[in-house]
């Protein structure tokens, strides 16, 4: 079929995320996409700025990770997890343990980030029950977050920012405080720290679990927090009896400039969600970690299993390339990427700082924020984007580029001057 044809019934059948069915804003068709530019099948190129939503951190066609899933397609492409286990799985799950912070030692591999969130709640609750604390239900968390769109996922982002707040009176409802204070350098506030201690333990008898996304709040708004609150959280939930999740979903493998962001505090949840880059984008899969001591409260329980078994649980195509990702960011040496990119980040944003609308510019590590005083026009900011050859997606008020690893200096300096264009015009 011609392009026009294919938007034709895309318009007409295919439900785009976050959008209205039929659709009514014709989307970019992409015909190809190697290295770090999408080729559109209108023959323009576009330097992708966005590593399709976080998850393309090695670019596209990567030859080593193409190699794994050809040669993990010649052997088995699925096989149910079920009372069966493959080579492929085992060793992610290794990997996994080995590369997070310890005491992490047990491995659920799910479909997505969403689920992965679900798995983590549900481990929380169940490990509570399994104690005898069924009333250990709630959960406590900071506004501006996200964490997913599958129902308790959606009852910890941020209850008015977000479109979930459609969901109020379905949803459960869960304890929220403020949002921890912007900046990553940012000293601490003694008070806010006083704050959180004082909720978690004013409602430690019915928290399961306290969840954030540590160091840097995604798609709630991309805002970057001191480290610090991190470690204040380990120590009262601990104090408390309350357990720890951190969702690391947008932040692992090194897009905050650690492995994790929870590096950068020297803390370990007791649960942890990772998925977008999990597989460098060419696959569907995420993973929820756990301690021992969660994974055997649950085994002592009324029901000794954890009660979550999904149809596509630890897939092999998506266990090989992920394998094959860690590998890479190991070869690559991931961390001198990362600081190389948030160096043409923060210079090529430099200037943006002045630009009329602007209300402030910030990096950390290969995530850079222009932040407007007025929502965006998405269809300004799509044409401004594309005119300079780079594929942005802001939202809200945010212009933001989360690049592939492997940009070039040349491709980022084209994305940081396309985001001031947008910033400029939308």
């Amino acid at each position: 079929m011609d392009s026009a044809r294919l938007l034709e019934l895309d318009t007409r059948h295919v439900w785009h995320p976050y959008g209205p069915m039929p659709g009514t804003v014709e989307p970019l068709l992409v015909e190809s996409a190697e290295g770090v530019r999408l080729r559109l099948a209108d023959g323009r190129e576009l330097i992708d700025g966005m590593s399709s939503w976080w998850a393309a951190i090695h670019g596209y066609r990567h030859p080593v990770l193409d190699q794994a899933v050809h040669d993990q397609v010649g052997r088995m492409s699925h096989v149910m997890f079920g009372g069966l286990t493959h080579e492929p799985a085992i060793a992610l799950a290794t990997n996994l343990v080995e590369l997070t912070p310890e005491p992490l030692e047990h491995v659920f591999l799910c479909d997505s980030g969403s689920v992965s969130v679900e798995v983590a709640i549900k481990m929380c609750l169940q490990y509570w029950r399994s104690l005898g604390k069924p009333a250990k239900q709630k959960l406590l968390t900071w506004r501006s977050g996200y964490h997913g769109d599958t129902f308790h996922p959606m009852s910890v982002c941020d209850p008015e920012g977000g479109m979930h707040s459609l969901w109020r009176g379905v949803l459960p409802e869960q304890i929220f405080v403020p949002p921890p204070p912007s900046g990553f350098g940012v000293a601490c506030d003694e008070a806010y720290t006083r704050e959180l201690a004082e909720a978690v333990a004013r409602h430690a008898d019915e928290l399961a679990a306290v969840i954030v996304e540590p160091v840097v709040q995604g798609a709630g708004g991309m805002r970057f927090h001191n480290p610090e609150y991190l470690r204040v959280l380990r120590e009262v939930a601990d104090e408390h009896e309350v357990l720890l999740i951190f969702d690391e979903i947008a932040t692992g493998f090194g897009r905050s400039g650690a492995l994790f962001a929870a590096d950068h505090a020297g803390v370990s949840p007791d649960v942890l969600c990772l998925g977008k880059a999990l597989t460098a984008g060419y696959l569907t899969m995420a993973a929820a970690l756990c301690t021992s001591r969660v994974a055997e409260g649950i085994s002592r329980g009324e029901l000794p299993v954890l009660a979550h078994g999904p149809t596509f649980m630890g897939n092999p195509l998506a266990s090989s390339v992920a394998n094959a990702s860690i590998g890479l960011l190991h070869d690559n040496e991931w961390s001198a990427q990362v600081a190389r990119i948030e160096a043409g980040l923060r210079s090529g944003l430099a200037a943006a700082v002045e630009l009329p609308g602007v209300r402030e510019v910030r990096t950390l590590g290969a995530i850079g924020v222009i932040e407007l005083d007025h929502d965006v026009d998405m269809a300004v900011a799509t044409e401004v984007a594309t005119g300079h050859g780079v594929w942005l997606r802001p939202f809200r008020n945010m212009v933001y580029a989360m690049p592939p690893y492997i940009t070039t200096d040349t491709e980022l300096a084209a994305i940081t001057t396309a985001m001031s264009a947008v910033a400029e015009r939308a």
